[in-house]
């Protein structure tokens, strides 16, 4: 006879693939649980109050949301991508190159791979297929994957959730993601650079020099954006959710008070968009809480401690054992659901094995941010495929050079730990 966790197991996948969110999949599967385990079933309502609301830091997740989506909504990203053009609109590739530098620069203010792609993402697509000047398929699929960037260099709302089930320091967190965020937007550029000369992509009218100071000027509020929010969190005047509700609280400022482009209109509708956001990611963290103390009475994370163990891995080998199961993961499941269920599982064995929990937790979000752009699941190659209208079939193909750079990433950040820990320990991580 089937034991109760795999019963919950089969209809937790089973609710999931008939198209219930993931989220309440996992809160019913568990509720199943703990009536087939003669268990108060109330227990799950519990988890879910004691998770959602003992826990300060999620408070966060929706305050950098709300951010992103005042951005987008206001003026702030169209300058954002002015003052990248003067940076490297005059190469061939240009608008490429600028698409990559947005959303790097983007990065330091959202924190959200969606909120990059769908906003400042979508500006760039438009932009680049103009005058048929760059393949549509193309065009999205280099949105998507320099869209992946923007969960790594911080703030980063995957770092904010790994810090909920590891315990790490999500300040420590942030800046572990600085380098490896460098590397994979570096990387991209070489990429680009490469395509630009063999496909001859266009070169973009360069800015004269003496407008540089005036787009500079007009972008300065902008930029000064990552530089408010990590300042406020490394001089410890707030903690990382305080930073967040100071960076929608800027992003509100500059945006009506300065840029005058935020209206009564624009403002509704960047707080009902972050409302569903914040909403759909908060139903899947509840979904986990409550799934992982089933996980935990199952002593799962204990059992497979314990079964790993036996097979006398070394730190090295147990990380490249996460990379390959995370990176097939990704391929099928939500990165949320991923990170929130399944890292969780591997964490007590990486302490274990005396791993950095800073270092697993950016090899972890690493991993689980290439999943958004490999199919079949990649959610960012489905969101671009809507704005551009190319085939996925199209997409995929020319993103396939970049995840090759992107997985390089991958194994340089795993097989050398200095290249994520070094800025840490600038600022006193003793890890």
């Amino acid at each position: 006879m089937a034991s109760p966790f795999s019963i919950t197991l089969v209809v937790i996948t089973a609710l999931a693939l008939f198209g219930l969110p993931i989220g309440l999949s996992m809160i019913c599967g568990s509720i199943l649980y703990l009536w087939m385990a003669g268990m108060d079933m109330g227990t799950a309502a519990e988890q879910f109050l004691n998770g959602m609301y003992s826990n300060y830091i999620i408070l966060s997740v929706p305050l950098f949301i709300l951010a992103a989506e005042i951005m987008n909504s206001g003026s702030m990203t169209e300058r954002l991508l002015r003052f990248c053009n003067v940076l490297v609109g005059r190469f061939r590739g240009g608008l490429a190159q600028i698409n990559i530098v947005q959303s790097l620069v983007f990065a330091g203010m959202s924190g959200s791979a969606i909120a990059d792609a769908a906003g400042s993402g979508k500006m760039m697509q438009a932009m680049m297929t103009r005058d048929n000047r760059y393949p549509a398929s193309y065009a999205a699929a280099l949105t998507a994957v320099t869209a992946v960037v923007g969960p790594i260099i911080p703030p980063s709302i995957p770092m904010v959730l790994y810090a909920l089930v590891s315990d790490a320091s999500i300040g420590y967190l942030f800046l572990a993601g600085v380098v490896p965020g460098l590397l994979m937007s570096g990387l991209q550029m070489v990429q680009v650079g490469w395509d630009a000369r063999r496909r001859n992509f266009p070169v973009e009218p360069p800015v004269a020099l003496r407008e540089v100071p005036r787009i500079t000027w007009q972008a300065f509020p902008t930029l000064m954006m990552p530089v408010i929010l990590l300042g406020c969190i490394y001089s410890g005047i707030t903690t990382p959710t305080e930073a967040a509700a100071i960076a929608a609280a800027y992003a509100v400022l500059i945006s009506a008070g300065l840029y005058r482009s935020l209206g009564l209109r624009e403002g509704y509708q960047a707080l009902l968009t972050a409302g569903k956001t914040s909403a759909s990611i908060g139903m899947m963290i509840g979904g986990a809480l409550v799934f992982n103390y089933v996980v935990t009475i199952e002593n799962i994370p204990a059992s497979l401690s314990a079964l790993l163990t036996g097979w006398d891995l070394t730190p090295l080998e147990f990380l490249i054992l996460v990379n390959v199961v995370l990176l097939l993961l990704g391929c099928v499941l939500e990165g949320t659901a991923v990170l929130l269920i399944i890292v969780p599982v591997f964490v007590p064995t990486a302490q274990a094995l005396g791993i950095d929990m800073v270092h697993f937790g950016v090899v972890a979000v690493v991993n689980i941010m290439l999943g958004l752009v490999t199919p079949p699941y990649g959610l960012l190659l489905f969101i671009v495929a809507n704005i551009s209208g190319s085939p996925m079939s199209h997409i995929i193909r020319d993103c396939l050079p970049f995840l090759g750079w992107m997985v390089l990433s991958l194994v340089l950040i795993t097989l050398f730990p200095d290249l994520v820990l070094w800025l840490p320990r600038l600022a006193g991580y003793e890890g």
